[in-house]
């Protein structure tokens, strides 16, 4: 069972190849990725780092329209999710699930007690009061967009901790609750800069909540490296990178949904507000196996709650990719 896009190595031992000629359909990490320089100098990489990363925050802040001291940074938005399950004091966790499934390995290492809530066909369930609530908007694995003007009045009325995982929200610009964390103080985002950004390699993720929580977090001393939160400024600073991304994924996105339904291989194509596409098929386990022996990596999400393997997810990718897997899909008999 494959429990999370871009294992390459695992599947280039099987291929007996090198890892960079697979083509990695699984990993949705945005497909615009232009180089960015950044200078690792030795006064860079010998001495420590500022533990607060003062500028890297202030970065981050200006970019989202929030406070310095409304973030904590972490290595990586995984990371984040174990330290603040941990952090956190009740015992009942409730996840809208389908939803990335670290979220179920930090809450059960936590010790807390799992509900799960089907958020495609019965969202409105009731939570219990004063609960953790975990949400991912836009969703996973198939991209959908939530307004959730009127879960979040719920969850709030019922005093429950809340947390939004907003790792995808960048590519179609969708409206972010950051701008509630400091109105209730129970409110926590999290922030993958992996996606967007294009830096899988960059390990740095956020949670975004009121200055309280952020203190109360304790965050390691200097648990991001110095190279990392200089290419990720760079990144965010680049106003160019984000305008270009945006397009790009919009162009790439129209050309994958096109030549998926071209195909004719399935039976549902579902609409997303993200950089991947989730499709359904009967012969979904044959179609694995053979994009697979073309070098094709795509990710089957019967690891997902609710799913099964006749799933398959489909990353945003460039035009030479979604060639090359438009010609696979063609010779599929």
């Amino acid at each position: 069972m494959m429990h999370h896009g871009g294992n390459i190595y695992k599947y280039a031992k099987e291929l007996d190849c090198k890892p960079d000629e697979i083509i990695d359909f699984s990993s949705n990490i945005n497909c615009y990725a232009p180089e960015t320089l950044i200078e690792c100098s030795s006064s860079l990489v010998t001495k420590y780092a500022d533990s607060n990363y003062p500028e890297l925050k202030q970065t981050i802040a200006a970019n989202y329209k929030t406070a310095s001291q409304n973030i904590a940074l972490y290595n990586g938005a995984t990371a984040a999710i174990y330290a603040l399950l941990s952090s956190l004091k009740s015992k009942k966790v409730t996840l809208y699930a389908p939803l990335y499934g670290e979220y179920e390995k930090a809450a059960l290492a936590a010790k807390k007690n799992i509900y799960k809530i089907n958020r495609i066909e019965n969202i409105d369930a009731k939570v219990e009061k004063k609960s953790i609530v975990i949400f991912v908007n836009p969703a996973t694995p198939e991209g959908s967009f939530y307004d959730i003007e009127e879960l979040f009045l719920m969850w709030k009325k019922k005093k429950c901790t809340i947390i939004v995982d907003e790792s995808f929200i960048e590519f179609e610009n969708h409206k972010s609750l950051k701008n509630q964390i400091d109105d209730y103080k129970k409110l926590y985002i999290i922030q993958s800069f992996t996606k967007f950004y294009a830096c899988a390699g960059v390990r740095i993720g956020a949670v975004f909540s009121h200055k309280k929580n952020i203190r109360s977090l304790n965050t390691p001393l200097w648990n991001i490296s110095s190279l990392d939160a200089a290419f990720l400024q760079k990144r965010l600073n680049d106003e160019d990178f984000k305008n270009k991304a945006r397009a790009t994924h919009l162009k790439q996105k129209e050309e994958l949904q096109r030549l998926l339904k071209e195909s004719r291989l399935f039976d549902t194509i579902v609409a997303s507000e993200a950089n991947f596409i989730l499709t359904q098929s009967s012969h979904a386990s044959e179609i694995f196996e053979h994009l697979l022996a073309h070098k094709i990596l795509v990710r089957s999400c019967e690891s997902f709650d609710f799913l099964d393997n006749s799933w398959l997810r489909f990353a945003v990718k460039d035009e030479t990719a979604h060639t090359k897997l438009k010609e696979a899909l063609s010779a599929f008999a």
